[in-house]
């Protein structure tokens, strides 16, 4: 699995090979990349070459414009959102691990109270009888 992310954005095809594993013209290709839609790798020889990652945006702005009906604008739009919602995630989940490892350091340093149960809020207390 480590190998399949490492290889992601490594750029590998050409122009033809990707038009054709998207399902478009390359002449489409070159038009993305003009109005900002895609950043292909260059060869010394100014060879577009594109990686899985380009791929992957290039399905899903196909996607988006030609099965959900969004012009280049929306779909750009809804890439930028897509990606957005990925960062978050992956926020999300480095926080949750954060909080569950910071738990787990605060059940093992909290020593039990004088009943022998632990004590997971000191603020709280059992409410004493009114006289």
């Amino acid at each position: 699995m480590s190998t399949d992310n490492q290889f992601r954005d490594e750029p590998c095809f050409v122009i033809s090979v990707a038009a054709r594993i998207v399902g478009v013209h390359a002449q489409t290709l070159r038009h993305y990349e003009r109005v900002g839609l895609i950043w292909p790798s260059r060869t010394g020889g100014r060879q577009r070459m594109y990686s899985m990652a380009d791929i992957d945006r290039l399905r899903r702005l196909k996607a988006l414009t030609e099965d959900m009906g969004l012009n280049l604008a929306g779909a750009e739009v809804a890439l930028k959102l897509m990606n957005r919602i990925e960062e978050l995630e992956g926020e999300v989940e480095q926080l949750t691990e954060a909080v569950k490892i910071l738990q787990g350091q605060g059940q093992r340093q909290r020593p039990p109270d004088a009943s022998g149960t632990s004590r997971s809020n000191p603020t709280s207390r059992t409410p004493r009888p009114i006289n």
